[in-house]
């Protein structure tokens, strides 16, 4: 059974305990009425996924209910670092300094797989109306 910290608590608890809330620091715009639709849709919908290291919101459901930010490897499924939510991103090179390169090469790669998947899904999108 995989262990998470809450950072609230300050004890691990069972996974079980705990439900992912998606990925966290994503800048939230304070006027969405005012959004095209692409940037809505980009919003709401397009998250990056990548390979390694990623900083993920969760909730101690079955605990303090709050939730927090978590630094995970999706590779191995393991906890780096639970943190306070509305907390900073930790400094990598501090926690892991082997792996802080290759984490900071994997999130730059999300973010430009991010930027490349709306253009893809409309040029799909107009082949198939042809």
């Amino acid at each position: 059974m995989l262990l998470i910290r809450c950072p609230y608590c300050e004890e691990e608890r069972p996974e079980l305990e705990f439900r992912n809330a998606g990925e966290a620091h994503i800048a939230r715009s304070s006027n969405m009425a005012e959004l095209s639709d692409e940037d809505f849709e980009k919003f709401f919908f397009i998250r990056s996924n990548p390979k390694g290291i990623t900083f993920e919101r969760w909730r101690h459901v079955h605990g303090c209910a709050r939730f927090f930010n978590a630094v995970r490897d999706t590779v191995t499924d393991k906890f780096v670092v639970t943190y306070k939510a509305g907390e900073p991103k930790p400094d990598l090179a501090k926690i892991m300094p082997s792996e802080a390169p290759a984490a900071e090469a994997a999130q730059n790669d999300a973010q430009e797989d991010k930027a490349k998947k709306p253009a893809a899904k409309k040029a799909t999108a107009k082949k198939g109306d042809a």
